[in-house]
């Protein structure tokens, strides 16, 4: 087939291309700042941005797949036209050309994680109530756009709703104390670490963090590995059980912060450390739509993340 690809370039995009040529697929991206290297006779490079309607056309006409990873994050002059808009633009464009299937990435932002009680395993019939900040909120605007382009136009549309990514060695930088006292994005980093806990961040001592909630339990949280999301699309790309549907995609199961951060002591030697984060929310996503309905079967839980980190961070592994 051809498939359409926006955010090519992105976090899931450069893992994405390489196994989509591996199946045989040609491929026409929208190339913004970063060209892709690869077989220049299968991958169509369109120079552009998502803010040009006419760009994006030329990249969705004729394909017969159309998959959107293009975004922002905490951004206020930027996450309007390249989440909305652009995402307003690829919607019309496959409202003109009719693909076979529309696929929106979308992210468990959308659902309100971390920030508000989540009593039950969220599911995909659980309303959209984004945490605050302007990636939360383009992610709960963007599933509605594609929903009523569903229900206004007939476009074919699949909504993949993933958690946290992870590659390389992301879970050692996310379970680092030097590394998350003052986190660049809220909700990623750390809550309230005492003064003992800023004195081992200032002495550089690096400790495992051991998140507690308002109750002093350990939080638990959901993540995906890379691998379980690239399943996932091979899963869904042109999967007639997919049209007209939208799906949580997280690993095989949420941990703890208490019990990962054990894991990974035993595996690296550091220390753990307790730390409060009253404001957050333990929550756990519901993939059991995914498992029933596209065969989804992720196989990376937290020990095996963790043993993909740490050699990862060795060098043994790409």
């Amino acid at each position: 087939m051809t498939i359409a690809l926006f955010g090519a370039s992105g976090k899931i995009g450069r893992h994405l291309v390489p196994r989509l040529l591996a199946q045989g697929h040609d491929l026409r991206v929208l190339i913004h700042r970063t060209p892709l290297d690869g077989d220049a006779a299968r991958i169509a490079q369109i120079p552009g941005s998502v803010t040009d309607a006419a760009a994006v056309d030329t990249v969705v006409a004729d394909a017969d797949i159309v998959i959107q990873m293009a975004t922002t994050k905490e951004d206020p002059a930027t996450f309007f036209d390249v989440a909305l808009k652009g995402l307003f633009h690829i919607l019309e464009a496959c409202r003109r050309h009719r693909p076979r299937q529309f696929i929106l990435l979308g992210g468990d932002a959308a659902k309100g994680i971390w920030f508000y009680p989540h009593p039950k395993p969220i599911a995909e019939t659980d309303p959209n109530v984004a945490y605050p900040g302007y990636y939360a909120f383009s992610k709960a605007v963007e599933e509605t756009m594609t929903e009523q382009y569903r229900h206004q136009y007939g476009l074919v549309t699949t909504i993949l709703r993933s958690s946290w990514v992870f590659e390389k060695d992301d879970l050692l930088n996310h379970f680092s104390l030097l590394k998350n006292v003052d986190p660049a994005e809220r909700g990623h980093g750390f809550g309230e670490p005492s003064e003992a806990t800023l004195d081992l961040v200032r002495a550089g001592r690096e400790h495992l963090p051991i998140l507690l909630n308002l109750d002093g339990e350990p939080l638990r949280r959901h993540i995906v590995h890379i691998e379980d999301v690239l399943h996932a699309f091979d899963r869904l790309i042109d999967n007639p059980a997919a049209f007209g549907e939208d799906f949580n995609i997280a690993g095989p199961a949420a941990f703890d912060y208490r019990s990962a951060a054990a894991c990974l002591s035993e595996k690296t030697g550091l220390p753990t450390v307790e730390i409060a984060c009253p404001d957050y929310h333990s929550f756990k996503i519901d993939i059991r739509k995914a498992r029933r309905t596209l065969g989804y079967d992720p196989q990376n839980d937290f020990p095996i993340m963790a043993d993909k980190a740490i050699a990862f961070r060795a060098g043994d592994a790409a």
